[in-house]
Formats: C-alpha cells, sequence, structure tokens
C-alpha cells in the first residue's frame, strides 16, 4: 500500500474481496439504472413541454388527461431514478465506505502493533539519534482515522462518478443520437448533424473548463495537505500540554503556552484564508459553468433544425435535455474537483505513512541504514538463564561504542543490581536486551519458554479496564478476577479491588486517577499475578518511599521464586530488607565504559558505594 494504486486496490485484492466486488457490482447496477431512467426523464419532458405547447391547438389540442399522465409519468420517473436507484445506490456506497475504512484501520492497527514493535520504531523514524531517508510520519492518529475516512469516501465517490460518465455516454450519447436530425451548413453528417454538433460542443467546453478545475485543484490539494499538518500540529500540541500541565502550572508557564498555541493557530488561520479564497473562486467558476453549461450549450445545438421547422419542439426539448443530462454528468469533474483535491491529499497521508510502516517492518534492516545494527537474539535452556556476549552499544553516525561488556550470565534465581553515573547506558543496556536499541552489535540469549517481563520508570496507562491492566499482555479470560484481587491486595492496592471491570471513576481513565506510586504498585500487581521468570526494573519504584520499596522487594522475592531479576536503581539505599537481608547478590557496574558484573559483598568494600550511599 506504498502506492496511490496499491492503496485503492487492496481491499479488492484482500481475502474481502467478495464483500468488495459483491458491493462494487450493486453500485455500478444502480448507476447504470439511474443513467437510463435519466434519458426516460428527458424524453418525457420533451413529451410535456410538447404536450403544453399544443394543449390550445385548434385542431389537435391536448387532452388534459394526456397531460396529467405524462406529468404524472415525468414525476414517477424522478422518483424512481432519487429516491429509488440513487437512493439505493447512495446506501451501498456508504456501506462500501464503512467497510473499505474498517478493512483498512485493521490493515494499519495490525501493522503498527505487530509483534516487531513497529509502532515504537516507527517514532524513531527523523528523531535524534536515528536518521532516515524519509520524514517522519507526524500526527500518525489523525492518518489513520480522518485521511483513511476521507480517501475511502473520496475514492468512492470517484470511482462513482467515473462510472456514471461512462454510462451516460453509452445510455444518454445513444439517445441523443438517435434523436438526431439534418442541420443546414451540416448536410454531410446527414441525420446525424445535431447530434454531432451537440457532442463537439460538450466535447470543447467540458474538458477546457474541466482543465481550469484541475489547476485550481492542484492549489486546493496543497492548501488541504498544508491544512492538514497544521490542525495535527495544533491538536497534538493540546494533546501533549495535558501531560505537562503539572509542569506548566508550577513555573506559572501559561504565558508561554498560550503563545505557542497562537503560533500553532495563526499557522491554521493564514492557511484557511487562502483555501477560503480559492474556494470562493471555485465557486463562482462552477456555478458560471453550469449555467452556461444548461442554458447555453445544451439548447444551441438543437436551435438550427427547429428554426429551419426540420424538428418539433418536443423534439428539439427532448435533445436539449439530453444534452444537458450529458454535460451534468461529464461535468461531474468540475463539481467535485475539491474533493479530488482531498483525497489526493488523503491519499498522500497514507501512503507516507504505510511507507514508514513498511520501512520499519525488519527493524534491524532500518536500523542498519544509519549506523552498525548487528544484535542476533536466540533462547537457550532455562537452567543457563540470560547470557549476553560480546555486546557493544553505539548511537546513530557515532564509532566508537559508549558501553561494551565482554560476556554477562544471569542465573536464575539471581538478582542484580545495575549502577552507574548518569548516562553510563544502564537503561540503554536493557532496552538492548529486549530488542529495543538501535545501533550495536552483541548476542543475546534468553531462557527459553520463560516469561519475561519489562517494568519502566515511567508508567503510562491505556484506556482498559483495571483487570486488563493487571492481567497485560494476557488476556482477562487467562486469569480469574480472585487471582487478580489477590496481587492487587498484594501490591498494596485493596481500595481497587472492587473496581476490576471498570475503566475507570468519573469519566476519568486509571492513568488520570492514579499517582505514580500507585502506578508503580499496579505494576507490582502484574508481576505478582504473571510470576515473569525474567524481570527488569528500570526505576521501577522511584515514587514508592522506602517502606513500599522494600514491600515491592520483599513481594518480588516471595512470589517469583527463581526468577532472574536485573534492576537500574539510583537511590541505592533500599537495595536490603527490613532485616539486613541482601536482595541483590549481584552488582553490574557501568565505568569507563565497560559493564562488569561482581558479587554484592566484594562491591560494598569499594569507597564509591560508601559516596553513592
Amino acid at each position: 500500500m506504498r502506492s496511490f494504486w496499491g492503496l485503492m486496490s487492496a481491499y479488492w485484492l484482500s481475502e474481502s474481496w467478495r464483500e468488495a466486488w459483491g458491493l462494487t457490482l450493486a453500485i455500478l447496477i444502480f448507476t447504470g439504472l439511474s443513467a437510463k431512467t435519466s434519458v426516460w426523464f428527458a424524453v418525457t419532458s420533451g413529451e410535456l413541454v410538447n404536450q403544453i405547447a399544443y394543449f390550445h391547438h385548434p385542431t389537435t389540442p391536448t387532452t388534459l388527461g394526456a397531460l396529467l399522465t405524462t406529468a404524472a409519468t415525468l414525476a414517477a420517473i424522478a422518483v424512481l431514478r432519487d429516491a429509488g436507484f440513487t437512493a439505493v445506490r447512495h446506501f451501498c456506497s456508504t456501506t462500501l465506505h464503512r467497510k473499505w475504512r474498517a478493512w483498512l484501520d485493521k490493515s494499519f492497527n495490525d501493522a503498527l502493533f505487530d509483534s516487531n514493535h513497529t509502532h515504537f520504531h516507527l517514532q524513531q523514524i527523523g528523531s535524534d539519534g536515528f536518521g532516515s531517508a524519509i520524514p517522519a510520519p507526524d500526527n500518525v492518529d489523525q492518518r489513520v482515522q480522518e485521511s483513511i475516512k476521507g480517501m475511502t469516501g473520496g475514492a468512492i465517490g470517484l470511482a462513482m462518478g467515473i462510472a456514471g460518465v461512462v454510462l451516460s455516454l453509452v445510455f444518454v450519447g445513444s439517445k441523443l443520437i438517435e434523436t438526431s436530425s439534418e442541420v443546414r451548413g451540416l448536410e454531410f453528417m446527414g441525420s446525424y448533424g445535431s447530434a454531432c454538433l451537440a457532442l463537439a460542443a460538450i466535447a470543447l467546453y467540458v474538458p477546457l473548463n474541466t482543465l481550469i478545475a484541475v489547476k485550481l485543484g492542484g492549489i486546493l490539494q496543497r492548501l488541504s495537505v498544508r491544512m492538514q499538518w497544521a490542525e495535527g500540529s495544533y491538536r497534538t500540541e493540546l494533546s501533549t500540554l495535558f501531560h505537562r500541565s503539572f509542569h506548566i502550572a508550577v513555573l506559572h508557564g501559561e504565558r508561554a503556552q498560550k503563545a505557542v498555541n497562537r503560533l500553532r493557530y495563526t499557522d491554521i488561520d493564514q492557511t484557511w484564508t487562502s483555501q477560503n479564497k480559492v474556494t470562493a473562486g471555485y465557486l463562482g467558476f462552477e456555478l458560471v459553468h453550469n449555467f452556461i453549461g444548461s442554458r447555453i450549450v445544451a439548447y444551441a445545438p438543437g436551435l438550427l433544425p427547429y428554426v429551419d421547422n426540420k424538428i418539433s419542439l418536443q423534439h428539439y426539448v427532448t435533445g436539449a435535455e439530453l444534452a444537458n443530462a450529458l454535460i451534468n454528468e461529464c461535468s461531474w469533474f468540475i463539481h467535485v474537483m475539491p474533493d479530488i483535491a482531498t483525497l489526493r491529499a488523503n491519499a498522500r497521508r497514507i501512503t507516507d505513512l504505510a511507507a514508514a510502516i513498511e520501512t520499519v517492518q525488519n527493524p534491524q534492516e532500518f536500523y542498519a541504514r544509519t549506523g552498525p545494527c548487528e544484535f542476533h537474539y536466540a533462547k537457550q535452556d532455562p537452567a543457563l538463564g540470560l547470557t549476553v556476549q560480546r555486546i557493544e552499544l553505539l548511537h546513530a553516525g557515532v564509532d566508537r561504542p559508549f558501553l561494551t561488556a565482554d560476556k554477562l550470565q544471569f542465573l536464575p534465581g539471581e538478582w542484580t543490581l545495575v549502577v552507574g553515573d548518569s548516562g553510563t547506558g544502564k537503561t540503554s543496556l536493557l532496552k538492548a536486551v529486549n530488542g529495543l536499541w538501535a545501533h550495536g552489535r552483541g548476542s543475546v540469549y534468553t531462557p527459553r519458554h520463560v516469561r519475561s517481563l519489562y517494568a519502566a520508570q515511567d508508567v503510562r496507562l491505556q484506556a482498559v479496564s483495571l483487570k486488563e491492566l493487571v492481567c497485560l499482555p494476557d488476556s482477562v479470560a487467562e486469569h480469574p478476577d480472585a487471582s487478580v484481587e489477590a496481587a492487587l491486595r498484594r501490591a498494596g492496592l485493596t481500595e481497587f479491588t472492587k473496581e476490576l471491570s471498570s475503566a475507570g471513576r468519573d469519566g476519568q481513565s486509571w492513568d488520570q486517577l492514579l499517582s505514580g506510586g500507585q502506578k508503580q504498585k499496579l505494576v507490582l500487581a502484574r508481576i505478582l499475578l504473571l510470576r515473569p521468570g525474567l524481570l527488569f526494573l528500570d526505576e521501577a519504584t522511584s515514587a514508592l518511599d522506602t517502606q513500599a520499596v522494600h514491600a515491592f522487594h520483599q513481594a518480588i522475592k516471595d512470589d517469583c521464586k527463581g526468577a532472574i531479576v536485573i534492576a537500574v536503581m539510583h537511590d541505592i539505599s533500599p537495595i536490603q530488607s527490613a532485616s539486613g537481608v541482601d536482595f541483590y547478590q549481584n552488582v553490574l557496574t557501568i565505568e569507563k565504559n565497560v559493564a562488569e558484573k561482581i558479587d554484592m559483598s566484594a562491591w560494598r568494600h569499594v569507597d564509591r558505594f560508601v559516596s553513592a550511599r
């Protein structure tokens, strides 16, 4: 789906092809029927006008009954076309729109949230330290929702318009030729003179105005892209504001934030102004085009044979109505050019996103563009625990590693504390072991059939029920409520045990309701429920007091026996239990770019332990 046509055809070539083609066929059938009724409407209109003209004719007057019958027939044709064929076609097209959008939404979600963590790698495009040959996709949420919705609706409308033009040319054009007559000066064309004259007028008038519409549409497309970017930037600024609301309040930074918001909205307002000017000009152009087409171009070709008395008033009006119907159908591109411009803008944003997603589908190939990415991940005998060999971590564009380790072995039941100055690479090492670091080399062997869990310092909770938050990544069906409640109580969150099915309180999610310490206790509940055999704690107790940190570690020690625990902690005072027993038997020190694992008792004797305390 990296190209426009690939994006357009993907749904029709997917596993849902029967659904897609079935709805498409229904739309084509009703479009054809609508075009056919336009012919009936034109013929009946001519007949009605002729009957009105002959209503007071001295020799062959039109009877009132015949006039009313023709008028009723014309009304019935209009109702059948508009309330029947057109309305049913609209229902089919909106159903296709809904189905196609749902399929694309699912496809992009499947791609973003795959086992490769594509959503994570996508955020690295264009960010510091991670160069890329393509620009980073902004406002992914807007692309997946609004752009897909606009593109699918616009594409269906465009296809329906093209089908309408083709079918009208077949049905209306053939009827126009059928009712054609000889034209003075064009006798060599015989009875096809008026039809050829009408078609020639349409062929000159409509394409010329379509070219003007295309030029204006190109301007509208560029403005639409700019508007989407400006709207997305402003919305992103507003949404991220609430994540830093506390810091703005503490610093009294409202004035600065208002200035940022004004700047973002100024971009929207300026683009909107330009867009309104072009749209207003386009509206005027379209109205003039409609008037000239329906009142001059449609009626002029048949005027000569009518003046020469070679056709009746009925045939003249019928031919003019047919020409007008053909002009309307062929002018469809002019009427929807602003929508086509928006369609192209939306399609561009979606294909750019698809290209970015495909770029990061293979993380190692993607990261290798900006530096070495030669990590090897494999499984080994659980008895051997976790093994990290010949590890080197680098930043993009830098050849010298900022962290190296020859061999690190973490056996079942071992607890290891990772220490080092800020910026030495403690968290980077944990990320690399979990396949979330970009540049470097080395081999990581994790224990086979052993669950791994990473607990980060900054806990962000998804907008799901409390039970789902505790059970992640498992489904709620895998764990009974009693087990989840027990884990919450053990973690010190007894007051929430009766709200497992709730996604929050009073319209607020758990991410908004829970404090930093409560979130970290919720992570502890998850650990106690899932009982991982390999646990990474990256400042996972930073929001807890000393007593809570002791309880956190003691609960893991009691309930996750035999687990490998590797922890990064800046405050190392709580590394002993209340009884004075060390939670961690080993220390992984990072000094002078080298990671080395030593015994806790040996580490206690070095001077830096005293300074760290």
